[in-house]
């Protein structure tokens, strides 16, 4: 997966010098340390905000992952107009684009089935999935046409579509949402419908039988769309030939206007991440929005660029390759089983009883798990960004 250099077998898709925007990175990279902080992060009487919602609402942990889907979408710009520049053709690029595609999903189900290990059961959907088909499908819409206004209409589609799919599409065998059976019901709502029906089996929320579903299902693909399309649009934002003082400007005027439509629009449409719902993405995008024009006038209008950076961008540069590993951290963990002082156990939990569980506190104790954890995946992606190997999948 390591990307070489090959010019002379496919010299428009082999690296060039590229003007990144160093902000964007930035936030690439914190991002993905705060995701793999709240993948780490559990226990009893754990902090809240640093767990998942169980539904309806919203945590700081649930703004980790649209917020990478959307530096996705806003790097597709960069990425792409970056290779038509030195040469790519269109055909290139798709072919390009689907090859990537393919790796990123076949590397979550390989994930997978390292979790489950029995094939009958294995999860098709995940994270690594749902990025791999907005990169896929996002990326091929914005080589068919650049044009924002394309954009823009997809979007409105995708998240009023969404909408009305909930809303005013009977659950088969159970009724109106709203009338029959409750808006957003946990088991009976379209998206767990269809998820159940089409792999019953191969769901991360397997029991019980009546509550079979998954947070990355095939339906709520649709609004997750809409969150690629928010960073595509922020991406040719910032590659606008305007001021930067305009471009950060730009970027906290759609972070208020996400924000104030997001919210206002939870009041008939919850946020929720386990459907992705539409609230849910304008809300996030937001937020990703604040954090980026927060950064962006740091970065690139005050020109502060020091030290302070540099974590962050080493976490940036191999994103894919430090959610992996820390995946990988994990399922090495719980795997290796063993019995101690009488009773089995696992790793993990060996680890914890034996060392942060002294922490008096419940919360501090999760949380220096998690930054432990967090610093493991740092050694790693340090060693890679020292030897200037950079991963692409």
């Amino acid at each position: 997966m390591r990307r070489i250099q090959h010019a002379m077998n496919n010299p428009s898709l082999a690296p060039v010098p590229v003007q990144r925007l160093l902000s964007l990175d930035l936030l690439r990279g914190v991002t993905i340390a705060f995701m793999i902080m709240v993948n780490s992060y559990d226990g009893p009487d754990s902090w809240s905000f640093m767990n998942h919602a169980k539904w309806n609402g919203l945590t700081p942990a649930d703004l980790v992952f649209p917020s990478f889907v959307f530096v996705l979408g806003a790097s597709i710009v960069f990425a792409f107009e970056a290779r038509l520049a030195h040469g790519a053709t269109r055909s290139q690029l798709a072919r390009h684009t689907i090859e990537r595609a393919a790796k990123l999903f076949l590397l979550g189900l390989l994930l997978n089935t390292l979790f489950f290990l029995k094939i009958e059961y294995i999860r098709f959907y995940g994270v690594l999935q749902r990025i791999a088909l907005c990169y896929l499908i996002v990326g091929l819409f914005y080589l068919w046409d650049r044009r924002v206004w394309t954009k823009v209409a997809a979007l409105v589609v995708a998240l009023l579509g969404y909408w009305v799919l909930l809303r005013w599409i009977p659950v088969p065998g159970a009724g109106m949402p709203g009338r029959d059976i409750p808006f957003m019901d946990q088991s009976q709502n379209l998206v767990s419908w269809i998820d159940r029906h089409l792999m019953p089996h191969h769901l991360y929320l397997e029991a019980p039988a009546h509550n079979l579903r998954d947070p990355e299902g095939l339906l709520s693909t649709l609004p997750a769309l809409g969150t690629t399309l928010l960073g595509l649009l922020t991406g040719l934002w910032l590659r606008a030939k305007k001021p930067v003082a305009t471009r950060a400007l730009g970027l906290a005027a759609g972070s208020l206007g996400c924000l104030a439509t997001g919210y206002l629009w939870s009041t008939w449409f919850p946020l929720n991440k386990n459907l992705w719902t539409s609230s849910y993405v304008l809300v996030a995008a937001g937020w990703s929005l604040f954090v980026l024009a927060l950064v962006f006038w740091v970065v690139e209008v005050r020109g502060w660029r020091r030290r302070w950076t540099w974590p962050c961008l080493v976490f940036g540069s191999n994103a894919i390759v430090a959610y992996v590993f820390s995946e990988l951290v994990f399922l090495v963990l719980v795997t290796i089983r063993f019995t101690a002082d009488g009773h089995p156990t696992n790793l993990q939990d060996w680890i914890l009883k034996h060392s942060f569980a002294h922490i008096p506190n419940p919360g501090w104790a999760a949380f220096a798990y998690s930054v432990a954890n967090l610093a493991l995946c740092f050694v790693l992606v340090w060693v890679l960004y020292r030897k200037k190997i950079f991963v692409k999948v």
